[in-house]
């Protein structure tokens, strides 16, 4: 995985909340597949109405001059790291070439249309290769609200991966929130899943998701553990704070849900160390929620039982020995520079 996506977050994950909004073409596969968080797959033999079932977005063969193209709906603005264009299981039908460019849109609008916005270029047209992905760097400071992916001159695309930093208002946020606690851990607030020691069965970015799980797959599972030891992830916070009450959601965990868990929590500057760096000393961090019990598909709440470590960082949940877990929620308030207050 690349560095932005281990950093930062997927701003066109649909189940955040990005939407693709318009698009020239969609006749093979529709534009919203390509936003899909799963990995793409191909099923060998499945057709329908209009051909080939593919898992992305796929136009139809151009016969005139131009290039087709998707409009998409960033889960929330923000600022964009790094993209990744996704062409797998596309052979003989991928587009030679992209581009992206993104806009900025005021308003909220659910799957709002920019219209007749400006453009900025993110990334000058460039070649793809079939059944590959291509990770594209950006070191651009605008804020933006949409994404256009242009490809040229028609074909399909598996996935579109926008990773970026969020843009929040924390004072408007903690102002709207009836106890002045925010999430912390929301992946809509710039919260990561940076590195855990084993998600087999579900991912760990799952955890940081808004809503509950629909299912067992919508969480993060290990595998059954043979060794002595626990399970653990290691959590980003969106910007450093206090934690003052916990959530832990065990939906759709019945016979698999782990026995416990823990929180630990550290301050740190992390901005060239590495997830694996941070998480070989994280085992050493301060107790911020001892080992509590859990319960199978069950919501959890814990705030008696959280210490008071001041501002941190980064997490560590720890789940004992291993097991499932659909949702994690870490409120808190947020933590003002010196020269803020």
């Amino acid at each position: 995985m690349n560095d932005f996506a281990t950093r930062w977050v997927n701003l066109a994950s649909a189940k955040l909340g990005a939407q693709a909004v318009r698009c020239s073409d969609d006749f093979f596969a529709p534009m919203a597949r390509m936003l899909q968080d799963a990995a793409p797959v191909f099923i060998d033999g499945k057709y329908d109405d209009h051909g080939k079932w593919m898992d992305g977005w796929e136009s139809r063969r151009k016969r005139d001059p131009g290039h087709d193209w998707c409009v998409v709906k960033l889960a929330r603005p923000g600022v964009i790291r790094g993209v990744d264009i996704d062409t797998t299981h596309f052979t003989g039908n991928y587009p030679p070439a992209a581009s992206l460019e993104g806009c900025f849109v005021d308003g909220d609008g659910d799957g709002d249309d920019p219209g007749d916005a400006d453009w900025f270029e993110v990334i000058a047209r460039t070649d793809l290769r079939g059944d590959n992905a291509h990770a594209f760097e950006v070191d651009a400071p605008q804020v933006f609200t949409h994404v256009r992916l242009n490809i040229y001159p028609d074909g399909g695309v598996a996935r579109l991966r926008v990773y970026g930093e969020p843009k929040v208002d924390w004072v408007r946020l903690t102002a709207a929130a009836d106890d002045g606690l925010v999430d912390l851990a929301a992946a809509l607030n710039g919260a990561v899943a940076l590195v855990c020691n084993d998600e087999h069965f579900g991912t760990m970015r799952n955890l940081l998701t808004p809503g509950r799980g629909v299912d067992m797959g919508d969480g993060w599972e290990t595998r059954r553990r043979r060794a002595p030891g626990n399970d653990w992830v290691i959590i980003a916070l969106a910007h450093a704070g206090t934690v003052k009450k916990v959530e832990v959601d065990t939906a759709h965990f019945k016979g698999n849900y782990p026995d416990r868990c823990s929180l630990q929590g550290a301050r740190l500057d992390a901005a060239t160390a590495t997830a694996d760096d941070i998480a070989q000393h994280s085992e050493s961090w301060a107790e911020l929620l001892p080992q509590v019990k859990l319960e199978a598909d069950r919501e959890h709440e814990f705030e008696s039982q959280v210490n008071d470590l001041g501002a941190v960082t980064h997490v560590r949940f720890n789940i004992y020995p291993d097991g499932g877990v659909s949702r994690l929620r870490l409120f808190g308030t947020v933590d003002q520079p010196e020269d803020a207050k």
